[in-house]
């Protein structure tokens, strides 16, 4: 007798998602810039949407002016992701093709060209630094300065007022602006002409007591008081025509190398500011919010007049799309707001007390605390920033995992090493179980060689090396 075969059911449950829902996941990434340009070629290419407020005496376009939105939209060729979405919600296994998160891998070559020039100087200064330095901190102080260089690549805002916003000693704000200033293009980050040419003549090694001289007296130069300048230089007329002539073969506004749309300010998002009942006010910058409408009368009058199938086809896509795109845009800046608003009730200590009262938080806290997906809120913190009374922050700078031996922020706990080792007397020292013990007393728990590990990270010597500092400048 042969074998029984036996036949059985079994219920379980499968991930699907719809196209519209994976498209919906990709605009939910972009950044502003990415999508007000996929805004842009959709108001383009698709005659029911608009920019802002209809006027209610705005004539209703008509069957012509459909036809050549439509030879437009046929000229412009695919969409640039994230659309549209398909006709059908046919399901999709989750696991198939790309992965729900790999919109910029579909950018039209075009559009990524664009973007990459966009970002251009920003990327290049911040890769720089990301290989310059391990420090979270340093490199946070780092991004931060990067995006607020001017389009010449100056920085001019006082060094005091960042730090007093960042809650951080001027040192700190003084060791990473020297990092910047050792990046391409040379002279860049510095605070006037003089650093940044001499930033250049340091490069070349020509950077002497002669240049220093011509360096400070710039005025005659531009004043053409030849005279006067080989006399403070202490040379003759032909070594300061050697050095005026270097001084023409540098470059004064380094970051024009990148054209000014190019410079890529870190633009908030989400804006955050103090509320008159001791909280935070948080709200979505308007300035980086897209304002489009699905204009229901034009569809309406066109629907009545048009014949062919191929323009009926085309006008329902055109709902379609612009229906999707609509409802998307309004989720997308209700998600947006409603992370945001948790990051700033998680973090709330960092708004009133600086850097040092960064708590521990992860994407799964945020995650829990909303009754969303991880995922969601990874994508959220990609490419936004929060603008606060501190600065303007990458929404990943508030995400930071806890020390592993207590409640606070790793970043916190750098930061306060720091000012420890900052304030210690030449003449007492500060050993790592002593630094450790001064945490204990205020309140953190972290072991000696977790102060040891966060010390070396920032780059700072032990206590015999600190010691032996202080002894040769007595």
């Amino acid at each position: 007798m042969g074998a029984m075969q036996r036949l059985e059911l079994r219920q379980g449950q499968s991930l699907t998602m719809t196209p519209q829902l994976v498209q919906s996941i990709k605009l939910l990434q972009l950044s502003h810039a990415e999508l007000a340009a996929y805004v842009e070629a959709e108001l383009e290419r698709n005659p029911l949407l608009q920019e802002g407020e209809t006027p209610a005496d705005a004539p209703v376009p008509s069957l012509a002016d459909f036809l050549r939105a439509k030879q437009r939209a046929e000229a412009a060729g695919p969409r640039m992701v994230p659309g549209p979405p398909p006709s059908r919600s046919e399901a999709v296994p989750a696991s198939s093709g790309q992965p729900a998160g790999s919109g910029h891998s579909e950018l039209k070559p075009e559009m990524e060209a664009m973007l990459a020039q966009a970002t251009s100087l920003a990327g290049h200064l911040e890769a720089q630094l990301d290989l310059a330095t391990g420090d979270p901190r340093l490199r946070s102080i780092g991004e931060h300065l990067i995006h607020n260089l001017d389009e010449a690549g100056y920085l001019t805002e006082d060094l005091a007022e960042i730090a007093a916003r960042l809650q951080v000693a001027p040192a700190e704000i003084e060791a990473a602006l020297g990092l910047i200033q050792t990046f391409e293009p040379s002279g860049i980050g510095a605070r006037n002409l003089a650093e940044c040419l001499a930033i250049q003549l340091k490069e070349r090694d020509r950077l002497d007591p002669a240049m220093q001289a011509l360096l400070a007296h710039l005025h005659l130069v531009a004043r053409q008081d030849f005279a006067a300048l080989q006399k403070v230089c202490g040379v003759d007329r032909e070594d300061l025509a050697d050095m005026l002539s270097e001084l023409r073969s540098l470059e004064p506004k380094p970051g024009l190398a990148f054209t000014p749309a190019s410079i890529h300010v870190l633009v908030a998002d989400v804006l955050v500011r103090s509320a008159a009942d001791g909280g935070f006010a948080v709200e979505l910058n308007p300035d980086t919010l897209p304002r489009i409408l699905l204009n229901r009368s034009y569809y309406t009058e066109v629907a009545k007049v048009v014949r062919k199938d191929e323009d009926k086809s085309f006008l329902s896509d055109c709902l379609q799309t612009a229906s999707w795109l609509t409802r998307s845009l309004d989720q997308r800046a209700r998600t947006i707001l409603r992370v945001a608003a948790e990051i700033v009730r998680q973090q709330e200590d960092f708004f009133r007390e600086g850097v040092s009262g960064l708590r521990p938080m992860t994407l799964r806290s945020v995650a829990e605390a909303i009754g969303m997906h991880e995922s969601t809120i990874s994508r959220v913190a990609a490419n936004k920033a929060l603008g606060t009374e501190r600065g303007t922050h990458p929404m990943r700078f508030f995400f930071s995992a806890a020390t592993g031996e207590g409640e606070h922020s790793a970043k916190a706990v750098r930061h306060r090493i720091r000012q420890l080792i900052e304030a210690e007397s030449p003449k007492a020292v500060l050993s790592d179980e002593a630094i450790a013990q001064k945490l204990k007393a205020a309140g953190i728990r972290v072991a000696r060689r977790t102060v040891a590990k966060y010390r070396e990270a920032m780059r700072i010597p032990s206590s015999s090396d600190r010691r032996r500092v202080h002894q040769a400048k007595a």
